[in-house]
């Protein structure tokens, strides 16, 4: 059995390690679960994501508790069917969805997962970013996904849900090496009804749509949705749309924060990507890296960051060695 310490991570390498566990059928336990953070052990959504993947593929776990430090898991046989979750808190629903993306290639048949929680919360994807951006670059390299989206849900009381749908799949090699010119970019911006007198997210989008004209990016297209939500709460979503890959930048309302300053967040951070480096931006660098280990090929990323570094060594616990190289177009990794 393998043993990793969590204490390098966070969530996300327990998330990745047990997905990794049960694509290649190894058994593994992870000790110091989130062990560096303030607040160590399972949060309401991790401890979703494990329940997730445990149920997915007919797993035997232990140590799937509230405040636990220490999963040991042991895959089964990947299952079929519907299965539902619900965090119980405003935790991201995304990142359940994650630990769950990469079952897609062990799978024999249909998955669905339906997830409540949030759909827009701090360090998390919002579920706009995820379907905009990061579903229709895996769909690429022949990832079959797709997800739908019941109820929004901000923080603090969440109540959002979403549904993702995934079908077996034979992974080609990832070719994220070389971006492209810009195309353009999409701006998805919404808010909760009860800020819909207020114009929020017609706002938002106002004010990121002047920062990428400003900066010469096109815009290709403007969607502003009120929505029903549990608490008052907004997003914008800027999608860059390059040639040969996408990359997404967002930001979230919160209290006393502008619907402008919000709008300009995500503008700004997609202005200085398209001025950067790289094919993908570095929250997806991360977050491919499972799927360059599983299929192989090639992606260039902005940077080598802490969590890039972690996942790397996490691969190479698994026996997967990606080949690391510094170019003048950021950095290459080959599976």
């Amino acid at each position: 059995m393998l043993e990793i310490d969590g204490s390098a991570g966070g969530g996300q390498l327990l998330r990745t390690a047990l997905s990794l566990s049960a694509v290649t059928e190894q058994s593994v336990t992870v000790t110091n679960v989130r062990g560096a953070r303030p607040d160590p052990g399972l949060k309401p959504q991790h401890l979703t994501a494990v329940q997730a993947l445990t149920a997915a593929c007919d797993a035997t776990v232990d140590g799937a508790t509230l405040g636990s430090e220490e999963v040991v898991f042991q895959p089964g046989t990947p299952e079929s069917g519907d299965l539902e979750f619900d965090i119980g808190t405003a935790g991201a629903l995304t990142l359940v969805f994650d630990a769950v993306l990469p079952l897609a290639v062990a799978i024999e048949r249909p998955l669905s997962v339906t997830v409540s929680g949030g759909t827009a919360v701090k360090w998390a994807p919002p579920l706009a970013t995820y379907r905009h951006v990061k579903l229709p670059l895996c769909r690429e390299f022949g990832l079959a996904v797709a997800v739908e989206r019941h109820q929004s849900g901000f923080y603090p009381a969440g109540g959002g849900e979403a549904t993702l749908h995934l079908w077996p799949a034979a992974l080609s090699a990832l070719s994220l090496g070389e971006r492209g010119s810009v195309q353009g970019a999409r701006i998805h911006s919404w808010a909760s009804h009860d800020l819909g007198e207020d114009g929020v997210a017609r706002r938002q989008a106002e004010t990121s749509h002047q920062v990428l004209d400003g900066a010469g990016v096109t815009v290709l297209d403007r969607q502003v949705t009120t929505t029903a939500a549990a608490s008052t709460g907004s997003a914008l979503t800027v999608e860059l749309v390059f040639e040969r890959t996408r990359a997404g930048f967002d930001a979230l309302g919160e209290p006393r924060k502008a619907a402008s300053t919000v709008g300009r967040q995500a503008a700004e951070a997609a202005v200085d990507f398209v001025a950067g480096r790289g094919a993908v931006d570095t929250h997806l660098a991360d977050q491919l890296l499972v799927f360059l280990a599983l299929a192989g090929g090639t992606v260039v990323i902005p940077e080598r960051t802490a969590h890039v570094e972690t996942s790397l060594d996490l691969l190479d616990s698994f026996g997967f060695d990606l080949a690391v190289e510094e170019t003048n177009r950021g950095v290459l990794l080959t599976g």
